[in-house]
């Protein structure tokens, strides 16, 4: 089974372009992968976990790429202070973006995962890569192309878990 009517327009990278060129449109290409994945299921199909004790879930991964965009792009590149604690996790709960699902609201969720990637785009755009980021990193100032790189590696990641939870829930496959 297939995902046979997206709406997610996915745009395949360039063969040739300069490299902030290919390094942008490989991030929007996993964009759009992970929302593919979660296009056209019920937000029941989008909180299922994937097997016990695990709290994977699609959803939680909407989540935690939000998570990530944010602390990335606002914290780190642009240098703001986003405080102890995420839009879903706390010291008290961690993993927050995986693990307090049961009442999330997923269109809520998604529109402030496309909320941040949508500041990451206007950020980052006409940057060059060596821009030396305004906030910092685990152990100190990275570049917009480190960020980029990063970001790319995350989402081929968790679009992986994304593919084998989509075929779980209802047995669509994909690129």
């Amino acid at each position: 089974m297939t995902n046979e009517n997206p709406t997610t327009l996915r745009i395949d990278p360039p063969l040739a372009a300069d490299e902030a060129t290919m390094l942008g449109a490989w991030l929007d290409f996993h964009r759009a992968t992970l929302a593919l994945k979660c296009e056209g299921l019920t937000p029941d199909q989008l909180r299922e976990r994937s097997c016990p004790p695990s709290t994977l879930s699609l959803l939680g991964l909407v989540r935690h790429m939000a998570e990530v965009e944010r602390h990335w792009f606002r914290g780190v590149l642009d240098g703001q202070d986003l405080g102890g604690s995420g839009r879903y996790w706390s010291e008290q709960y961690p993993d927050g973006d995986f693990d307090l699902i049961d009442d999330a609201d997923p269109v809520a969720d998604t529109a402030a995962w496309q909320e941040d990637v949508a500041f990451a785009r206007e950020t980052a755009r006409g940057l060059s890569l060596d821009t030396v980021t305004k906030g910092r990193a685990r152990d100190g100032e990275v570049t917009l192309r480190w960020i980029m790189v990063h970001m790319i590696e995350e989402y081929a990641r968790h679009n992986g878990h994304a593919d084998l939870l989509r075929e779980r829930i209802d047995g669509a496959t994909g690129e």
